[in-house]
């Protein structure tokens, strides 16, 4: 048995029924395989069993208080995974699903995911099972405010700094800053995320849908393709995947449908994004409203069988394992050519298989979806400065992140005999700095 091999059996028996984080891990070291053989010293100096083991897992109680005065308490997790290259940074998500496997597979991609920005950030993830849908604001409020008072203790500017993900967006950041402001009687840039009054960055609304398309415009450049004149299909309509669907559409793409977690519109003429944004951004409602607008647009219930759709390009943009085998079976069989990755591995890996065996560009989402933590660091870096960029500097500095992202995944995968696969030389790219690193601080 491989050293690569024994690692993960070992990783999946002392984390049981961690499924998501048993996917991760799994995905991340077969593709490690020939690291090892060139590099012997990082097994003698247990890299990978460091590196599958967080540095700390912090779970908590969250008790409040909800508008009928009753007690209501969630959990709240904080996993501080790697910190080899610099301070844990990654979001919290609040969502009903969130459990501590979950946490871990999140925070397990971070790692490699912030270190294919080239800046200097390790890798954490957090968040609750709590649900913000169908919450007053004081609610959510109170629950934030909850939340932030344990995690207070664990966090700082140059420890771990929190970002939003699913279920946390500017209002929960502004809440949970202002509750850490309010308690440790500190200003600095413990979280990314924050309103451009307070702190926040220009672009950072804009960047994980700017930065994937940006990623893909890259990988459809070295097969002879464009955005130009092509179908997208985009899954979601959260910030990622309107930022998403806004790029292609610059580009003279034509999005022909969107979801939500209830299910997906189709617009043959091409999706109004001033629609979707009003309905998501301003008015908090659902997809199906947009049908209201256009009529003549279709509404499925099924927010699944949105990759029924023919397309030139798909774009999984919402959670994890949407994507399976049948679906990827679907858009091969209509002609799909590439796909890439806005959410946290949005596809199995049997939907992969499907993709690699088909010639289709494929982009994994630790290295297409890293805009989001790479413009967080930038909001970071500005705050330490106590200046900020224009719009303008912010995304040429995003664009020139993801152009080198995708480079340095693509020569990584070249340089290991496995030339187009990003999925190998992304994790490759990511993981030598990060391994470097480890070894050069010695065993802790």
């Amino acid at each position: 048995m491989s050293y690569v091999q024994r690692v993960l059996e070992q990783t999946i028996k002392r984390n049981p029924s961690e499924f998501e984080f048993h996917q991760a891990v799994k995905e991340v070291l077969e593709s490690l395989e020939p690291v090892f053989a060139r590099r012997p010293e990082y097994a003698k100096a247990g890299i990978l069993e460091r590196i599958v083991e967080p540095e700390r897992q912090i779970i908590f109680r969250v008790p409040w208080l909800d508008d009928q005065g009753n007690v209501q308490v969630n959990r709240g997790f904080r996993v501080e995974f790697n910190s080899a290259i610099g301070p844990y940074k990654g979001g919290l998500r609040f969502h009903p699903s969130v459990n501590l496997g979950i946490i871990k597979f999140l925070g397990f991609e971070q790692i490699f995911k912030n270190s294919l920005t080239g800046l200097p950030i390790g890798g954490g993830k957090g968040g609750s099972d709590f649900d913000p849908k169908g919450k007053s604001e004081n609610e959510i409020m109170k629950f934030c405010q909850s939340f932030m008072t344990e995690l207070y203790r664990h966090i700082g500017a140059d420890t771990d700094i929190p970002a939003g993900d699913i279920g946390v967006g500017a209002r929960e950041i502004g809440y949970l800053f202002g509750q850490y402001k309010r308690i440790t009687n500190l200003y600095e840039g413990v979280l990314t995320g924050k309103g451009l009054t307070y702190g926040g960055s220009l672009v950072r609304r804009e960047a994980t849908g700017y930065g994937l398309i940006y990623f893909m415009e890259e990988a459809l450049k070295d097969r002879g393709k464009a955005f130009e004149g092509a179908t997208v299909v985009i899954s979601g309509s959260g910030n990622v995947a309107i930022y998403a669907a806004q790029k292609a559409q610059q580009l003279g793409a034509k999005v022909v449908a969107m979801s939500d977690s209830n299910g997906y519109v189709y617009d043959r003429e091409g999706i109004d994004l001033d629609i979707v944004r009003q309905l998501k951004e301003v008015e908090r409602r659902r997809i199906k409203d947009y049908l209201q607008y256009k009529p003549q647009a279709e509404y499925h219930e099924n927010f699944a069988d949105i990759w029924t759709v023919p397309c030139d390009i798909a774009l999984p943009c919402a959670t994890q394992n949407e994507l399976n085998e049948k679906a990827a079976k679907t858009l091969v069989s209509n002609g799909c050519f590439a796909v890439g990755e806005g959410a946290n591995m949005p596809c199995t890996p049997e939907a992969i298989k499907v993709f690699q065996s088909n010639n289709i560009i494929y982009a994994p989402g630790k290295a297409s979806n890293a805009g989001g933590v790479a413009t967080s660091c930038l909001e970071m870096t500005q705050n330490s400065m106590r200046y900020s960029w224009t719009f303008e500097e912010v995304d040429a500095k995003l664009k020139t992140i993801m152009i080198n992202i995708y480079k340095n995944a693509s020569q990584a995968a070249k340089e290991y005999g496995i030339e187009g696969n990003l999925v190998v030389g992304a994790n490759i790219a990511g993981f030598l700095k990060v391994a470097d690193s480890m070894l050069a601080q010695g065993v802790v």
